[in-house]
């Protein structure tokens, strides 16, 4: 842990982290409470409702949020982020009305939504050796599974002191300690001679380089694999244990916290792993072990099987969701990174949307096993596109010919343009004569399309 940990702006931005995830989990178990305490027997509508909102404020927010922040800086935007949403929850405990859980539960998610793609962007930009980057993205994921074991556990133990709409100005602090730590440091600042493109561009950018390069496209594939798998382990664990299982409680927590040591050891394992394989094998793997897993949970294993196959859904999930920011990092010049980490974002919530209400309905529809196996199709499916679209010699330098063409950047190209000769913030027309060279190939302004 030496290596990411010793830089003392990463453990501050670390510890920004977990608060930050810690106040939206214990957000999310208050809102359950909420719920209740308003409708009753009809607080799963209420909660499915939210969770729904949740996806779409993700799907649709986080490229306009990446747009608009473009021209602002860094540090002030996580902070005012920080902040609304330290407010936002203080709101929670005066609602009466369903209709108002469901305007503060958008609002709330539009604003996480702006936060996490921008906060995943800066990380490369402190831990600049890859080795550095790799543990810390392990140690993101380590972060959203025990946020996921820990939120539940610090619930029940503060409800034993207070009333749960106290939980609510726990999280307010939570956020504005995730702030302050924001605050304490010197985020590095994006390149200077760097002038945003229209709004319009920037809102399509990330999704341009993203969908064009074809290893992104291979992992949105194994994103499929991954909604699917989660979908179906949140929405139906639950009629799984008690319905057709007969147990408690007690044991719902068991099953999801097996599913969050299975994602925690491979969270874990992940820096030595790809020391030894490339990316493209592991999360290739880590479909297919979704596929084994959810064939397996098809034909109803008992309450030991149950266990062991949750286990291995949440490894095979972390196989592909650890590693994917480097794949990212990899793919996109620094000044794109933050508009591509959105829409990573987006597009794999995307996915989220569509299996979560498949999950819940044919779950019903179905029954279980059946479910379980269509979504095992679905995950199979997804893993087989993404091993036809991901060429195995996906190598990063790639040679390749430019032809002759005139063009014009309305922003800084600091590979191509010298700020002191034709000025960064200015339209500047040039041309390029035929070239035929070999170099790390990332999709810009310059490569708008992946060689064949």
């Amino acid at each position: 842990m030496a290596g990411a940990f010793s830089n003392g702006i990463y453990r501050r931005l670390f510890l920004a982290q977990v608060l930050s995830l810690l106040g939206s989990g214990l957000t999310t178990m208050a809102l359950g409470l909420l719920a209740f305490d308003l409708a009753g027997p009809n607080a799963g509508a209420v909660l499915g409702t939210a969770l729904t909102l949740k996806m779409i404020a993700y799907v649709g927010v986080a490229p306009v949020a990446s747009a608009l922040a473009a021209r602002l800086p860094r540090r002030a935007f996580l902070i005012g982020l920080d902040l609304s949403r330290a407010v936002l929850v203080l709101f929670l405990p005066f609602v009466t009305e369903i209709w108002q859980i469901y305007i503060l539960v958008f609002a709330f998610q539009a604003l996480s939504a702006a936060f996490t793609p921008t906060f995943q962007a800066v990380i490369p930009d402190i831990l600049t050796k890859e080795e550095d980057y790799t543990r810390a993205l392990s140690y993101s994921r380590l972060a959203y599974d025990l946020e996921s074991l820990v939120s539940p556990l610090l619930t029940g133990l503060l409800l034993t002191v207070v009333s749960f709409h106290f939980l609510f100005a726990g999280t307010s602090i939570g956020f504005l300690a995730s702030g302050l730590l924001v605050a304490s440091v010197v985020l590095p600042a994006l390149l200077p001679d760097t002038m945003p493109l229209p709004f319009r561009k920037r809102l399509t950018r990330g999704a341009w380089v993203y969908l064009s390069t074809p290893r992104l496209r291979g992992l949105l594939a194994l994103y499929v694999s991954v909604a699917a798998a989660t979908a179906i382990v949140i929405v139906n664990t639950v009629p799984r244990v008690k319905g057709e299982l007969g147990l408690g409680d007690a044991m719902v927590a068991v099953y999801f916290a097996a599913y969050g040591v299975g994602s925690m050891a491979v969270a874990l394992l992940m820096p030595a792993m790809l020391r030894r394989v490339a990316v493209r094998p592991v999360v290739l793997t880590g479909g297919a072990i979704l596929t084994v897993g959810l064939v397996s949970a098809a034909f109803g294993p008992g309450f030991g099987a149950g266990l062991i196959i949750w286990s291995v859904l949440g490894a095979g999930a972390s196989m592909i969701q650890t590693p994917s920011g480097l794949l990212i990092t990899q793919s996109c010049h620094d000044t794109d990174r933050s508009s591509v980490f959105a829409a990573q974002f987006t597009l794999s919530h995307g996915c989220w949307l569509m299996t979560y209400p498949m999950a819940g309905y044919l779950g019903v529809a179905l029954g279980l096993d059946q479910t379980f196996a269509v979504f095992a199709v679905i995950a199979a499916g997804a893993g087989l596109v993404a091993l036809a679209i991901w060429p195995a010699g996906d190598p990063r330098e790639i040679e390749h010919e430019h032809p002759q063409i005139e063009h014009e950047h309305a922003h800084g190209d600091p590979d191509h343009h010298d700020p002191t000769l034709s000025g960064a913030l200015k339209p500047v027309r040039h041309s390029h004569g035929p070239l035929r060279h070999s170099h790390i190939y990332i999709i810009d302004d310059h490569h708008p399309i992946w060689p064949s």
